[in-house]
């Protein structure tokens, strides 16, 4: 799967604005968290033309839910960070899962 990656650093695409996740309507495609082609959209401010058409004209994929693609945000991890997205009323959220020491 295709990343961008800078300084160490992966950019994962969430949508954190209420209405409609990106990821979490879309879970089947992995690789919706990371594509390089929407980062550059997302980076250049242009993610209000990713639509259904751009996603299978310039993705090949299709029946993909676009609802979230317009408030499209990159968050920047350290490459190699457990994380999982979170959901709540269409809010994406990223929780980075850190490891437990557990001491007696």
């Amino acid at each position: 799967m295709e990343k961008v990656i800078r300084e160490g650093k992966v950019a994962i695409l969430i949508s954190p604005d209420f209405g409609a996740g990106w990821f979490t309507w879309n879970s089947d495609h992995k690789e919706l968290l990371f594509h390089p082609k929407i980062v550059e959209m997302v980076k250049a401010k242009r993610q209000s033309e990713i639509d259904e058409q751009w996603m299978l004209e310039n993705l090949g994929l299709a029946d993909i839910y676009c609802g979230g693609a317009e408030n499209l945000t990159i968050v920047w991890l350290e490459e190699g960070t457990p994380f999982s997205v979170e959901e709540y009323d269409g809010s994406e959220s990223i929780m980075v899962k850190e490891h437990l020491t557990l001491t007696a």
